[in-house]
């Protein structure tokens, strides 16, 4: 692996994506509907639960639901957790299903529940979590993905964790503290981008896991003065495009 090659390839694609020149480039969770600085809780949650559905789905899919969702009157209640929380399943499965946010019948609204039970009754809400681990990412990940892991279905996974911590501090307006600790998270799109670059071979693309992945990003990067999580948006779209910006 020819370090000082691959880093000059992501000071260029960094470049690439906020000049605009990766091709398509709007994110799913830009799929919001805009919220105003006193109405961070609900930002909050808007942000927090749809990405527990997130699992081998299409990405804008999902954020179009969740905008549908929101901007009903009768379904925008799913957003509240002190509601969802204890709202009746049936009730809570019309809501989520109504626009294809769920769409698994049973397990998506557990999921969802189960999340909203966990911030009302350990914190209040996501803003209380958020000001018990006083915005700073290790102290998130230590409650989320530690102490209270069950209590976080699919959330706590390392994967959709730490792109999550990413989405907080970029939609979230969350400023977390211990940003740079972040890792990347490998999914498909940053798997095919990480072969292109040659941090990883086809071979370990298979056989490598998600954190393994992880690490080989984090030991390129170190000193480098680039973030590993700040890597995800162009590497996501320069494989999403196929690769249609040369190196």
């Amino acid at each position: 692996m020819d370090r000082e090659k691959i880093l000059a390839n992501c000071h260029l694609l960094l470049k690439a994506y906020s000049q605009g020149d990766l091709g398509q480039t709007r994110m799913p969770e830009d799929s919001n509907p805009g919220f105003l600085d006193k109405e961070q809780e609900l930002r909050l949650t808007y942000f927090t639960l749809p990405m527990s559905l997130n699992y081998q789905r299409d990405s804008y899919k999902l954020w179009e639901a969740a905008l549908k969702t929101f901007n009903d009157p009768e379904t925008q209640v799913a957003f509240d957790v002190q509601k969802t929380a204890e709202l009746p399943v049936i009730e809570l499965r019309e809501k989520l299903m109504r626009y294809k946010l769920a769409l698994q019948p049973n397990k998506h609204i557990s999921i969802w529940q189960t999340l909203s039970t966990t911030f009302v009754s350990k914190w209040g809400s996501v803003l209380g979590l958020m000001s018990a681990c006083d915005n700073d990412y290790l102290k998130l990940r230590q409650l989320v993905q530690v102490e209270h892991k069950k209590e976080f279905p699919y959330l706590s996974g390392p994967k959709i964790f730490n792109y999550w911590s990413f989405i907080l501090k970029q939609y979230g307006k969350i400023d977390l503290k211990n940003y740079g600790a972040i890792e990347i998270a490998p999914d498909t799109h940053i798997t095919q981008a990480s072969v292109k670059l040659g941090i990883i071979t086809e071979k370990e693309a298979v056989s490598l896991t998600k954190d393994q992945i992880s690490l080989r990003w984090r030991e390129l990067l170190n000193g480098s003065g680039i973030h590993p999580i700040d890597m995800h948006p162009p590497l996501w779209f320069w494989s999403r495009n196929e690769f249609m910006f040369k190196l």
